[in-house]
């Protein structure tokens, strides 16, 4: 089987390097890619919004399953694109459609959605940019702390959680003025839930689905959570509070109850469902919803998953899941995520990296890397993930923190405090 994966980053790198393990693939290609995927794949130069080049490279490549990585081309259409044409509607295809993509693309439509479904989630409002004093009056019923979220897609920009009822006044003000354009032409504001965070993630055929190991992720830049979001500093597998019985409210209050919504309402969904949920008081409640995989959390959840998954993801794409189970690699998984000095704000790309080709016992992921001159170098602000096998999480994260001491570049940065919160 020929199989094509979009994307350019860590996640994909992991899907990469899982789907290259199958006995039935025949090809594997990544576009764009970066070098790591070129190490398990070959990587076609590609725009992700080029739909028409993308046509061309899997015709070309006589690819039988695209596996779309980022959210982008997603919320975009590209799943319709593929369905509506008649060259490549046979192409087997893991992602929703535009509308069913909108769980991701449009805070308010996910909020909505759980609300019809009776799912778990913070009570909210939402506002347009001529409904600022309301909004404003909101912010003044709830408690400290405030949190705000552009409706749409804002590259992890978009969620601002604010202490000072006056910062969060003006903050909504700045948003809906176009802070970040169409993005924040309509304004989330949601009641704070105190919690332990996560992440879990389903393989659905749009009726179906199998549960994938769940993980934790880091978003905050500083050590003990402070400073400002990131795309994620690293994550954790499994996580030790989501245990037998709070997996079990997982499921029956989120994730049959989201799939169940899925069907009711039409939805074309086929791929992945992320569901970010907080841990109240052993309950969980749902934060958000992606149409894809996360990053950094891939980078733990594939090397966890005990089996072939390309079966599954054909499996997935053909309305196939029924009565399909999947196997967890018994063994903790933990990745450290290694950033750009100055990171989540400007940072320079173009920096040499060395060391990456010095690890050992550890599962190195390219996220924001190139080759130039044959000179491996940064460029992005997340550059590389280091991922290892443990015993426990922290037995793993001893081998990556190891590891990632071996890899360097100027203005090196990561966090050292990754599972210090969890027993």
């Amino acid at each position: 089987m020929n199989v094509l994966i979009l994307g350019l980053g860590g996640r994909e790198h992991a899907m990469a390097w899982k789907i290259a393990q199958s006995p039935i693939l025949t090809q594997l290609f990544v576009a764009p890619g970066n070098p790591g995927t070129a190490e398990v794949a070959t990587n076609l130069n590609c725009s992700l919004s080029d739909f028409s080049t993308i046509k061309k490279i899997v015709l070309e490549h006589r690819i039988e399953l695209v596996v779309v990585g980022p959210e982008v081309p997603l919320v975009e259409g590209l799943a319709d694109y593929f369905f509506h044409d008649p060259m490549l509607s046979e192409v087997k295809f893991v992602g929703p459609d535009k509308h069913a993509a909108q769980m991701e693309g449009s805070k308010d439509f996910a909020k909505q959605f759980m609300m019809r479904h009776g799912i778990p989630t913070a009570r909210y409002a939402t506002f347009h940019a001529h409904e600022v004093e309301a909004g404003q009056a909101y912010l003044a019923s709830l408690h400290a702390p405030y949190v705000l979220k552009a409706d749409g897609l804002a590259a992890g920009k978009g969620v601002l959680i604010l202490d000072s009822l006056t910062e969060a006044q003006e903050a909504l003000k700045t948003l809906l003025s176009g802070q970040f354009g169409e993005a924040s032409a309509r304004v989330v504001i949601e009641e704070f839930l105190t919690g332990v965070e996560l992440s879990v993630f389903a393989l659905t055929d749009g009726k179906h689905y199998v549960l994938l190991p769940e993980a934790k992720d880091y978003k905050r830049i500083g050590e003990g959570d402070t400073g400002l979001n990131t795309g994620g500093m690293g994550a954790v597998s499994p996580v030790p509070f989501a245990d037998a019985d709070f997996m079990r409210k997982v499921e029956e209050q989120v994730v049959a109850p989201t799939m169940k919504g899925i069907q009711a309402e039409g939805m074309r969904y086929t791929g992945f469902v992320f569901f970010g949920l907080i841990n109240v008081n052993g309950n969980p409640f749902v934060i958000e919803y992606n149409c894809r995989m996360g990053d950094p959390e891939t980078e733990v959840v594939m090397p966890r998953i005990a089996e072939d998954v390309l079966p599954l993801l054909v499996a997935a794409a053909t309305g196939g899941l029924e009565g399909k189970t999947l196997r967890f690699d018994e063994r903790a998984a933990a990745t450290v995520m290694l950033v750009a000095g100055g990171y989540p704000e400007e940072y320079v790309k173009g920096d040499v990296i060395t060391g990456a080709g010095d690890t050992s016992g550890s599962i190195v992921f390219h996220a924001g890397t190139k080759l130039h001159d044959g000179t491996l170098q940064t460029n992005g602000g997340r550059v590389i993930a280091v991922t290892s096998y443990g015993s426990t999480i922290h037995d793993a994260l001893e081998m990556s923190y190891c590891n990632a001491e071996k890899i360097d570049w100027r203005g090196k940065y990561y966090r050292r405090d990754l599972g210090m919160d969890l027993k």
